[in-house]
């Protein structure tokens, strides 16, 4: 193929990926990109690279973190620039594609073609529409550009017929990019820890053999490969929390779930009808023989093909099942939570059935083989098409899975917080009792359906709620401190401060606790001890405006009790750091400028009556005590004009 008609061909295969995802360029965030951008505080709180490469915030994908925060410093929160990225990142990832596969000796229409109907099947709309899928997409690019440059060492390796322990001399180059690549891929996702078995099936295919000579050059993939999937193994088990019953399968059973899971697969990419977000979550029984026929299944077929000497299909089928490995049940996922299988699981697998069908039709009668393949490119374009109004939003993605899924507990939940962040409590309500007609002790939507009922002014009904929240999960301290607030509700003041002290206790960091406990003091006179915990509901949540307003409140009247026992420096002092927080409160203003004049402090009282002026220009009293003061220094002609409008804000004030 002529370089020009390369570079048609290339331009071709991006222009029909970026024509048929770019509906999902309209989209927003979704469900757990909060975890991964709009929420993390290493993208968009006070942590940084440090934190994204050393520790294990929003699990550890360190790569694709340092991706999502160059983004948020170019376009800050706006989901079309994240978009566009994970979109790139797919086309190139086919591009590659392509030309890896033209190295494995497909030939160049069914390389083409390959590329095209991966990069266009359904199934991978969820890796390219979900934003924080970036992790699919940007690994995939790593781990076939491995993949890239490790076929180009082979082939070096093969007419130069220079070894040095395996090791090409002149063509060192091409190794330690695959290897720097690899590291790449594993640093964006951590699935790609497979790419060995990838790059030890593409040495058999090109020399036609695989023997002990060819493993030295794999050692380092192999270490880098055992020491991240180790890392992974304990991250998803104490770090995401995939531990507990919804992870106790038996052996035995994961083998069922395992056999069951890639003949799912497969099916998908055969009849790629429904696609849900949340597939059912499967059952199984380890008593029940017929629950193993699928991984019986798999070995016969797999025999079968090597019988007949199909290696082209025993490529396929191999790299099929080792880049699925990670992800059928023998590791646990927290994921599995909700289903064993996922469309964004098999984005690296479905590579190999998908090229073995484009290198199969390449080769029928060139008429057939373009028109089959062409009406399969544009079926698959049809289907992702359709797809992809499902991830234009989370209303959108929950609607479609429960459509299709309506026994999905998580897609209840996940509806019911979407509706109640957009304002509407009443249909989230309603979202949380399916929820829970589901899963009737889940304590999280308990808690989150009693605070809508508190929200809505029904705080007797909400307490029973709270109530199992907590009989459900004895240390929730969210679910203490909602109790509190809905006790509040109901003037049992004493039982909700026993509530937001029980969340402390919990969770000593925890700046609601805080702030509502500094409600209840305050509302009980007890200023000083509020105020404490404004402060340190402050330093939790820095940027919270209605915490700076209830400290800047508690102070305030702190003050007031000190100006009545004319304590004045206590006063003062107390006024002005309420004046810091809040410069633009017009009540704490006049206070501090009352407190100074009373005090003595007649000069420094001037700017306080004058900024309190600006903010409040109708307050007779405070017009009256600033033209008091303004007389005292001897500044009659402004002492007069403050006196002059305060005596005639009150003439026009109504009786």
């Amino acid at each position: 193929m002529t370089r020009s008609r390369t570079l048609v061909a290339g331009l071709l295969l991006v222009a029909a990926i970026v024509a048929t995802y770019a509906p999902s360029l309209r989209g927003g965030f979704l469900w757990d990109d909060d975890l991964h951008i709009t929420a993390n505080p290493t993208i968009i709180g006070p942590l940084g690279l440090k934190e994204i490469w050393t520790t294990a915030r929003a699990n550890y994908f360190p790569l694709v973190l340092t991706n999502f925060k160059a983004q948020h410093a170019l376009w800050g929160l706006e989901p079309l620039g994240y978009r566009i990225v994970t979109l790139a990142c797919h086309a190139l990832a086919a591009v590659l594609l392509w030309r890896v596969l033209l190295r494995l000796r497909v030939p160049p229409a069914g390389a083409w073609l390959g590329a095209a109907l991966w990069a266009l099947h359904p199934v991978q709309v969820e890796s390219v529409a979900w934003i924080c899928e970036l992790k699919n997409t940007q690994s995939a690019v790593f781990f076939l550009a491995a993949i890239l440059f490790w076929l180009r060492w082979l082939e070096a390796r093969s007419r130069e017929r220079e070894r040095v322990e395996g090791f090409p001399r002149a063509h060192a180059r091409s190794y330690t990019l695959a290897l720097l690549c690899a590291l790449l891929a594993v640093l964006s996702k951590p699935s790609t820890v497979m790419l060995p078995v990838a790059l030890a099936l593409c040495t058999w295919w090109r020399r036609g053999r695989f023997t002990w000579r060819d493993l030295p050059p794999l050692a380092p993939f192999l270490a880098l490969s055992a020491a991240v999937a180790g890392w992974t193994i304990w991250e998803q088990k104490f770090n995401s929390g995939a531990i507990g019953p919804e992870w106790a399968q038996t052996g035995l059973e994961r083998v069922a779930i395992a056999g069951r899971a890639v003949w799912f697969y497969l099916g998908k990419l055969v009849w790629p009808e429904p696609l849900i977000f949340i597939y059912p979550r499967w059952s199984i029984d380890p008593a029940n023989a017929a629950s193993y026929l699928g991984g019986v299944a798999i070995i016969a077929v797999l025999a079968v093909f090597i019988w007949r000497r199909w290696w082209a299909v025993v490529l396929a089928a191999l790299y099929f099942g080792a880049l699925l490995f990670p992800v059928l049940g023998f590791f646990n996922v927290y994921f599995f939570r909700y289903s064993f299988v996922g469309d964004h699981f098999q984005y690296l697998a479905s590579m190999g059935p998908l090229a073995l069908l484009a290198a199969g039709l390449a080769r029928l009668p060139r008429r057939f083989a373009i028109g089959a393949g062409g009406a399969l490119v544009a079926a698959l374009a049809f289907l992702t098409l359709r797809q992809i109004p499902a991830y234009a939003s989370n209303e959108a993605l929950w609607r479609h899975t429960l459509a299709r899924n309506p026994a999905a507990f998580m897609a209840w939940a996940n509806l019911g917080d979407t509706l109640r962040l957009a304002g509407r409590p009443n249909e989230a309500m309603a979202a949380y009792r399916s929820a829970l007609t589901l899963l009737p002790d889940d304590a999280p939507v308990l808690n989150d359906l009693g605070n809508l009922l508190v929200l809505s002014g029904r705080p007797a009904d909400a307490v029973p709620h709270f109530e199992r929240a907590l009989a459900a999960r004895p240390g929730y301290a969210e679910a203490h401190c909602n109790l509190g607030n809905a006790l509040r509700d109901l003037g049992r003041g004493d039982e909700a401060m026993r509530q937001f002290r029980r969340a402390l206790e919990l969770e000593p960091t925890y700046g609601g606790a805080h702030n509502n406990l500094g409600i209840q003091l305050a509302e009980t006179g007890r200023f000083a001890e509020a105020a404490t915990h404004f402060e340190a509901a402050l330093r939790t949540t820095p940027a919270d405006a209605k915490v700076r307003e209830n400290l800047v409140r508690a102070l305030h009247r702190q003050a007031l009790g000190q100006i009545a026992a004319q304590n004045w420096p206590d006063a003062i002092g107390l006024l002005r750091r309420a004046a810091d927080l809040e410069p633009g409160s017009a009540p704490v203003r006049a206070t501090l400028a009352v407190a100074l004049a009373q005090a003595g402090q007649l000069d420094e009282s001037v700017p306080h009556f004058e900024a309190a002026v600006r903010l409040n220009p109708r307050d007779a009293e405070l017009r009256e005590n600033f033209g008091r003061v303004l007389g005292v220094l001897r500044r009659p002609r402004e002492a007069y004009e403050q006196l002059e409008e305060g005596a005639r804000l009150r003439r026009e004030a109504p009786r």
